[in-house]
């Protein structure tokens, strides 16, 4: 484990895991995954920077555990329990992107636990924080098994609180840096469209006869994705819902409970630099966000994303790898 200081004056560690197959590194800044390697594979498997100042700036999200609200709340404003509650919009001035301009991926986590192969982090945010109601305690541990990636998180709250958590890595599984000619599987038949500030239409469509339509292993392509497929109606045991392969063969299995699957083809990148040397190009990576549907506390016909007292946000997903 190593430090380093922000320019803001602020320390954060950085933890080498082992195990499985993978060796990986996570920084205590927004518990982000900065490396991922596998065992015979001669390069990254997720982009990352080398400096961790880059992570306050542009590559925000990059790698982090994104929150309290993983994803867009329309209009920053949302009604709990008949009363309104007006979050920070900092996207595009009008809406809440996770969590607001001061969301989890720019706090520093506390080191709970830490072993070889896994590390448990925690976070508490302040009733009131962003907008939204309730002290937050949060815990995520993430872990190196069986040639996977595999992040647990959980919450708890002390009074009412929308509640999202989601891993924002990017995953590129060729040396080429263009994740369009990756081929993916996704068991989802309906996605959700949006209007120009990515907020969900009305109602759910069927991926039939679209673009959206992964139900067959195709390539990513050129299509401009940033939707949400819908998985489930609500939290069900882990399972197998979106398959990734590389021209290389390497392949990429994404496990979990959560009812959506927020998949973004990393077209904002402009040179970022990133490990080895490299510079992140438009679709240098693919994210595979696992989390609640966007903008689901103003959808009553969404999967239900409220925290209230006396119950445990539980969240798994596992990112396998194999040749």
């Amino acid at each position: 484990m190593s430090g380093t200081i922000l320019p803001d004056g602020r320390r954060i560690e950085a933890i080498t895991l082992r195990g499985g197959g993978l060796r990986a590194t996570v920084l205590t800044l927004g518990a982000i995954v900065q490396d991922l390697r596998m065992d015979g594979v001669n390069h990254p498997l997720v982009l990352g920077c080398p400096d961790p100042a880059a992570y306050l700036d542009q590559a925000r999200y990059v790698g982090a555990i994104v929150g309290r609200f993983a994803n867009r709340i329309g209009g920053a404003r949302f009604v709990l329990d008949g009363v309104a509650h007006h979050t920070d919009p900092n996207f595009l001035g009008r809406h809440t992107l996770h969590g607001g301009h001061d969301g989890t991926d720019l706090h520093i986590w506390r080191i709970e636990q830490q072993a070889t192969d896994q590390v448990t982090l925690s976070l508490t945010l302040p009733d009131g924080h962003m907008g939204f109601p309730g002290t937050m305690a949060i815990r995520a541990t993430i872990a190196l098994r069986d040639q996977a990636l595999v992040i647990d998180m959980q919450a708890t709250s002390d009074a009412a609180t929308p509640c999202n958590l989601a891993h924002h890595g990017y995953f590129s599984l060729d040396e080429g840096g263009d994740i369009r000619k990756h081929e993916l599987w996704i068991d989802a038949a309906h996605y959700l469209p949006v209007d120009e500030g990515l907020i969900p239409l009305p109602g759910t469509a069927p991926v039939a006869g679209t673009a959206f339509d992964f139900r067959r292993m195709r390539p990513v392509g050129n299509c401009g994705y940033d939707h949400n497929f819908c998985l489930s109606d609500g939290i069900r045991p882990p399972r197998p819902v979106a398959w990734l392969r590389g021209s290389s063969g390497l392949t990429m299995t994404v496990t979990t409970d959560a009812p959506g699957l927020q998949v973004y083809d990393g077209r904002h990148f402009n040179g970022l630099a990133g490990l080895d040397g490299r510079n992140y190009a438009p679709h240098a990576g693919i994210a595979m966000e696992t989390q609640h549907w966007p903008d689901a506390p103003n959808r009553p016909d969404f999967p239900d994303a409220i925290l209230r007292p006396g119950q445990t946000y539980r969240h798994h997903v596992a990112y396998g790898f194999a040749r």
